[in-house]
């Protein structure tokens, strides 16, 4: 269904745009320079996307490490639990779209030579 939605990810360069075509990203609510709102996600973009997506952050959330870690540590940070599974939808997205655009299997254990350990 994933790849249907999103046209076999051809249409994106980066996971950030696949993120803003799925309506996740942050929006933050401003009037002038005193008064500042609460940020909340855009929900401009595909509404069955991204209902797709927050289903499937629950079971990621107990089944995919990376996935898991992220939910657990803004948690315990004290965010609430919705924001943490739409940060996990943004990490399932990512995870997807690097997966499709370099054709490798997924390995729970890879880390990227850019992360510092």
């Amino acid at each position: 269904m994933l790849v249907v939605l999103t046209d076999g990810f051809e249409r994106f360069t980066s996971g950030s745009e696949l993120c803003s075509y799925a309506g996740w990203t942050p929006v933050i609510k401003r009037s002038g320079s005193s008064v500042t709102g609460r940020s909340k996600i855009s929900k401009m973009g595909n509404q069955k996307l991204r209902n797709l997506l927050f289903m499937c952050s629950f079971s990621a959330c107990k089944y995919n490490k990376a996935c898991k870690d992220i939910y657990e540590r803004l948690v315990a940070k004290g965010k609430s639990k919705k924001l943490a599974l739409i940060v996990v939808c943004n990490k399932l997205l990512k995870q997807a779209f690097a997966i499709a655009k370099s054709g490798l299997i997924y390995e729970d254990s890879y880390r990227s030579s850019l992360v510092k350990n």
